[in-house]
C-alpha cells in the first residue's frame, strides 16, 4: 500500500459537529476587557490596569477604603506637536477619616502608582470626600436539603471523628459538597 493510503486508512472517522466539544476557557478579564477598557478611557485611564490592580498598588491600608475615579490629564496647547509628558492628577474618592490618613501618605501613594506605570504619570492626587459605594454582592444560594440516604452516608463517614469542633466543620463541608454535587 502506498503511504497516502496508509494514512487514509488509519484516520478516525470524523465525528458530527454536534458531538464535538470545544472548550475555549479564557480568563474573565479577556472576556470583559474591551468593555472595561472603554469605560476606563472615558474616565482618563489609559488602561484598566490601574483600576484592576488598585489593591496591589496602594496596599492593604487603602485597598477597600479609597477608590480611583478618574485621571485628569493636562491640556496640550494647540500647535504643539511634541508636548513634554506632564504628570496628571488622579482623583480618588474616600471617606473623611481615610482622607486624613491618605493626605499624610500621599507622597508614598504617588510613588507607588508611578512605579506601577514605570514613569512619572501622576503628579498629584485630589481627594473627594464621599462615602464609598460598596460592591454589590448577591447572597449565596441556600443548599438543597439532603436526602435520608445522603444523611446516613455523611454520618457514617463522620462517625470516627472524635473532636466535636472538627466534626461540626467536616459535617458542614460534607453537606455543602453533597448538596452541590448530587
Amino acid at each position: 500500500m502506498s503511504d497516502s493510503r496508509q494514512h487514509a486508512v488509519s484516520r478516525k472517522p470524523a465525528q458530527p459537529s454536534s458531538l464535538r466539544r470545544v472548550t475555549r476557557a479564557r480568563p474573565i478579564g479577556d472576556l470583559i476587557g474591551k468593555t472595561l477598557e472603554r469605560s476606563c478611557r472615558r474616565r482618563g485611564f489609559a488602561a484598566a490596569d490601574l483600576v484592576v490592580d488598585w489593591p496591589d498598588i496602594v496596599g492593604e491600608r487603602y485597598a477597600g477604603k479609597v477608590q480611583p475615579l478618574r485621571v485628569d490629564w493636562p491640556r496640550v496647547p494647540e500647535g504643539v506637536s511634541d508636548p513634554e509628558a506632564q504628570p496628571a492628577t488622579l482623583v480618588v474618592q474616600t471617606d473623611g477619616a481615610t482622607a486624613l490618613l491618605l493626605t499624610h501618605d500621599i507622597g508614598q501613594v504617588v510613588e507607588r502608582i508611578n512605579t506601577f506605570f514605570g514613569w512619572g504619570a501622576i503628579g498629584r492626587i485630589r481627594i473627594l470626600q464621599r462615602p464609598l459605594t460598596p460592591p454589590k454582592r448577591t447572597p449565596p444560594r441556600k443548599p438543597r436539603p439532603l436526602t435520608a440516604d445522603e444523611e446516613a452516608e455523611l454520618s457514617d463517614k463522620l462517625a470516627g471523628v472524635g473532636n466535636t469542633r472538627l466534626g461540626a466543620a467536616l459535617e458542614k463541608l460534607g453537606r455543602a459538597v453533597l448538596a452541590k454535587t448530587r
